[in-house]
């Protein structure tokens, strides 16, 4: 008889080894840099009945015939204070309501002395346009850096202008910051106003200087006879 030859078995493929995945690292926080240490926390916007520092307050912007100013000036100039009443842009409905509405009781804001401002992120060549359209008794401010209108604290984020408006009196002290449409700002004012003499400035005396007392001349003794 014939031996059959058992044929040996072929050998299993090698299993391909599963590539394990590697842990995603995480993710770590930048290291602080010195820019950050210089950038500080966020300045405190300003409340009623707080004091400004007035030197530095909203750094410099300019009117709408492109004169430069500051905020120091302008209280510099006026009676009892200032009052901006902010607007997104020039020109458009919401800002023409309100800046007429400014314009119709003008006589009435200012007649304790405050001295009323538009104020924008606007170029000077489009507030004059609007000024002149309208025909608007007061100066329109234009803040295209917004230096002031962050300052305080009616800037949109990352850029832009909310409505609202923001009064000062001669001294710093803050009366009046509000976001609000265009009748609401004109309102808020008229309350203001409404206080009458509490927002004129009362007169500070100068404190006397004491003259220096004048030392008695010394006494001679009196010549002896000869």
């Amino acid at each position: 008889m014939v031996e059959l030859r058992k044929r040996k078995a072929p050998a299993p493929p090698p299993v391909a080894e599963k590539k394990t995945k590697q842990a995603r690292k995480p993710k770590q926080e930048p290291e602080a840099t010195d820019n950050d240490a210089e950038k500080g926390p966020a300045p405190k916007l300003p409340e009623v009945d707080d004091t400004i520092d007035i030197e530095t307050f909203g750094g410099e912007f300019e009117t709408n015939d492109g004169e430069k100013t500051t905020l120091k000036k302008l209280l510099e100039q006026s009676k009892a204070g200032v009052v901006f009443f902010t607007y997104p842009k020039a020109s458009t409905p919401g800002c023409t309501k309100q800046a007429c509405l400014f314009r119709d009781n003008y006589a009435h804001l200012s007649s304790t002395g405050l001295s009323v401002y538009g104020l924008s992120g606007d170029s000077p060549k489009a507030n004059t346009t609007f000024k002149t359209k309208h025909n608007l008794p007061y100066t329109l401010m234009c803040d295209p850096n917004f230096s002031l209108i962050a300052a305080i604290g009616l800037k949109k984020s990352p850029k832009g202008t909310l409505r609202g408006v923001f009064a000062v009196n001669k001294e710093g002290k803050v009366l009046l910051r509000q976001p609000g449409g265009p009748d609401a700002t004109v309102d808020a004012v008229q309350k203001l106003v409404a206080l009458g003499p509490a927002l004129k400035e009362e007169a500070k005396e100068e404190p006397k200087k004491e003259e220096p007392e004048e030392e008695e001349p010394e006494k001679k003794e009196d010549d002896k006879a000869e």
